[in-house]
């Protein structure tokens, strides 16, 4: 955690991954900690709010979740593009250093027992809503958000700030190979 950590109104929660941003999915059950990478992830609903996220079969972070009934999804920057692109490929199963070889820093909120990543630009910590069919028949996990925090140099007063932030605190996204985009400039329009 940074001094430019805040924490995020949960009516405003949605906000932090409604972009679209590749995000990194951490856990933690019986003393091991995962974090892995996923394109996938969007909000659901506002109130209370919730997000969605797909997590392979094969994942060993998908086994935590399911055990521990909670995960973390996290908004990495431009800065953890390369960071990403271990953490999505490669596994725990093969390689149980995963996190220090990948150079993973990780920290804890106060009150909240879950591996969050450090130098992201927002954490949203989610209680596992269990819909076992989704989850098999689809790899689809759904959370409940409990807890969110932000950068506040990229997001306060509920809306993200990415026109007058440093570019390496924007969110990236994955759109395959491990090329990535940085969020672009706003525009405004009114209706």
């Amino acid at each position: 955690m940074n001094e430019h950590t805040q924490p995020v109104a949960l009516d405003k929660a949605y906000r932090l991954i409604n972009h679209g941003p590749t995000v990194l999915v951490s856990a933690r059950h019986a003393g091991v900690d995962n974090v892995m990478a996923a394109a996938w992830a969007c909000g659901l609903d506002f109130s209370p709010p919730k997000v969605t996220v797909v997590i392979d079969k094969i994942a060993a972070t998908r086994g935590l979740i399911e055990q521990s009934g909670y995960f973390v999804l996290q908004v990495p920057t431009v800065e953890q593009a390369a960071l990403t692109t271990r953490l999505g490929t490669t596994t725990l199963a093969s390689d149980p250093e995963k996190l220090a070889h990948a150079g993973v820093e990780l920290f804890e909120m106060e009150g909240v027992n879950l591996p969050l990543v450090a130098g992201c630009s927002a954490w949203l910590v989610c209680r596992l809503i269990p819909e076992l069919h989704n989850q098999q028949a689809y790899d689809l996990f759904i959370g409940e958000v409990t807890h969110a925090w932000a950068d506040s140099r990229a997001f306060r007063d509920g809306h993200w700030q990415f026109e007058t932030a440093a570019p390496e605190l924007r969110s990236i996204h994955h759109v395959a190979g491990g090329h990535y985009y940085a969020i672009g400039d706003a525009i405004a329009t009114h209706s």
